[in-house]
């Protein structure tokens, strides 16, 4: 008789766009920590190997720095916004829209997001590429990060290409796309699992994702985790 192992992957939100995605890795994303009145953590109480920026505002690029250099975690993000690291003394990997790396069986595929992207330094704007997202697989999940963005068509090649299973996505509206532009992402992508994100961190991205939730679970086959920040989704 053969038994099939399955592995659970955590996905912790920690507030605001961050989560830290716990398997056979740890993986953590957008560390906006510092300064974030939703965080669930400290910088200094997070542990990660890897750290995933989707894009160069503050509300994203957060405690990178301090975490990375902590934790000796590899940093990937945009070419561009990797140099800005470099000038830090962190170590990135600079990648690009279309590709993947891999490491120890984990891969991560960065996928185009609709959004500004540069970054602030010392009260100088530098340009930091392109804002992106993120197809995370790890012990046979699929998990996708848009990172900030707008709907766009071509979230619908992204399902077909890398099949996601579970989707993090912002509903705050204002800087990003609001609950009815993120059900209309999910009608594209069509995951099993949607978390709702990048909202209630300040008053001008206020929703309730209960209102979300109830859109999405009356119309389609997607289950909503609407977690509160610290709380963690096991998958599958």
């Amino acid at each position: 008789m053969k038994f099939e192992v399955v592995i659970m992957v955590e996905i912790t939100w920690l507030g605001h766009a961050c989560f830290l995605i716990t398997g056979s890795k740890k993986v953590l994303i957008d560390p906006f920590l510092s300064g974030n009145p939703t965080a669930a953590r400290k910088p200094e109480e997070v542990e990660a190997e890897f750290i995933l920026v989707t894009h160069g505002h503050g509300d994203h690029v957060g405690d990178a720095e301090l975490i990375a250099k902590r934790c000796n975690a590899k940093l990937i993000c945009i070419y561009e916004l990797s140099r800005y690291f470099a000038k830090k003394g962190v170590e990135s990997i600079g990648m690009n829209i279309g590709g993947t790396v891999n490491f120890e069986g984990v891969s991560f595929t960065m996928v185009p997001a609709v959004h500004s992207a540069d970054v602030e330094d010392g009260g100088e704007i530098i340009s930091a590429g392109n804002p992106v997202g993120f197809v995370i697989s790890m012990d046979g999940v699929k998990i996708y990060h848009t990172g900030d963005t707008f709907v766009f068509s071509d979230m619908q090649l992204i399902a077909k290409l890398y099949k996601p299973e579970v989707m993090l996505l912002p509903i705050g509206g204002f800087y990003t796309m609001g609950i009815e532009e993120a059900y209309r992402a999910l009608q594209l992508v069509k995951p099993k699992v949607a978390v709702p994100m990048h909202y209630n961190t300040f008053p001008v991205i206020q929703q309730d994702p209960e209102k979300f939730k109830k859109l999405v679970e009356s119309k389609l086959k997607v289950r909503v985790a609407a977690l509160k920040p610290g709380e963690s989704l096991k998958y599958p």
